[in-house]
């Protein structure tokens, strides 16, 4: 077993909190990496799956068990049965960032607004990561997962993962654990190809973001570059110089509520529509089914609100501290709590849980985490 001296969690996470792990493994083939969690499974000892850890807030306490840092790289480009269009498949260990790179310096489009993102690429689909209207659900073709529940090794299609809004089967969310658990061993995109020229950007939301017109052609350099230079004025590219950096990135879900409840909400603050479920699968039990399917019911879409113009406009400007705190708020984008230079996991679980209190004071809404939480309260 690939064994390490442990290492404190605060150095192996982006928020820089954690305490040390009694046993550090690193994982730098798939044989490793199936073979130790097979291990550990059977054992039933706790352990953690840690890649870029840039999801992750840690307690302060020893994680009494086994980390596994996923450590593995390679990217295979496959043909695609589809004309103009091309597969890659990415072991789990990849640097996500240096994933978009390579697919740009290859002239791939699909996953070029997602730039910057901290992390690796097996944790990609587990929280379905976009940024500016790109999502991975957009162009994911398939995982192989390492199934917890078996242990076998299989070929799941995007279909059955049920990527939504930052969610998927795999992810814990606070308060429950994962519809399917398991660990991905590699992902299979499938991207656009459209060479190095300019080309019209797909997307009204990457085309806003990014102050581009309709019809007015790109180069995938340039919307990489562009997106970089947007994500580090917000303090969303890792920088060991910049506080600001030391986050989980958006520590808040945008929140869905229904539109109802949206029209509760000042008419200031941004919102977008969730699309409809345009072919809802209706369950009847077969003790209560008389031959007759009911009709769809047709309403209004659910509604995405910023959390960030909640968080401000619950009077917590960016920069906010609590008193004799060294968690903050970043000064650059109210929706990262950030590790001013020591901070403890307590800490920054005192002012989430200080921002979902002023915030449902406020507006009447609970703001949920969007990373794992391991051994936090909030």
């Amino acid at each position: 077993m690939p064994e390490i001296a442990p290492l404190p969690l605060s150095r192996l996470t982006t928020l820089r909190a954690g305490g040390t792990p009694t046993r550090l493994v690193e994982a730098r083939t798939t044989d490793e990496l199936v073979s130790t969690l097979r291990d550990l499974w059977a054992s039933g000892e706790p352990w953690l799956v840690v890649g870029g850890g840039s999801n992750l807030l840690v307690g302060d306490d020893p994680f009494d068990g086994t980390v596994v840092l996923v450590r593995t790289r390679g990217i295979e480009r496959l043909p695609s049965p589809i004309e103009g269009r091309a597969r890659l498949r990415v072991q789990a260990g990849h640097d996500w960032d240096e994933l978009v790179e390579y697919a740009v310096a290859e002239g791939l489009s699909g996953i070029v607004a997602m730039s910057g993102i901290p992390g690796t690429v097996g944790a990609a689909p587990v929280q379905n990561v976009g940024a500016y209207g790109q999502e991975i659900v957009q162009t994911l073709v398939e995982v192989e997962l390492l199934d917890e529940a078996t242990g076998e090794v299989s070929v799941v299609p995007a279909a059955d993962l049920k990527l939504g809004f930052r969610t998927s089967v795999l992810k814990n969310h606070y308060g429950s654990v994962a519809e399917r658990p398991g660990v991905i061993l590699s992902v299979t995109l499938e991207l656009r190809e459209v060479g190095h020229g300019e080309y019209v950007l797909q997307g009204p939301q990457l085309r806003a973001a990014l102050g581009v017109a309709p019809d007015q052609p790109v180069t995938l350099r340039w919307v990489r570059e562009t997106v970089l230079a947007t994500r580090a004025r917000k303090g969303m590219v890792l920088d060991d110089a910049d506080p600001d950096t030391s986050s989980a990135g958006s520590f808040f879900q945008n929140a869905v509520v229904s539109a109802s409840f949206a029209r509760t909400l000042p008419d200031e603050c941004p919102r977008w529509p969730v699309a409809p479920d345009l072919d809802p699968v209706t369950v009847i039990p077969l003790d209560r089914y008389d031959g007759i399917v009911p009709s769809p019911t047709s309403g209004e879409p659910d509604v995405k609100v910023s959390a960030a113009w909640l968080i401000e406009h619950a009077g917590l400007r960016k920069g906010f501290r609590l008193p004799r705190s060294r968690a903050g708020l970043s000064t650059k984008h109210a929706l990262a709590l950030t590790n001013r230079g020591g901070a403890t996991a307590a800490e920054l679980a005192e002012l989430a849980r200080f921002i979902q209190g002023r915030v449902q004071s406020e507006f009447g809404l609970i703001l949920q985490p969007e990373p794992v939480l391991v051994g936090v309260e909030l």
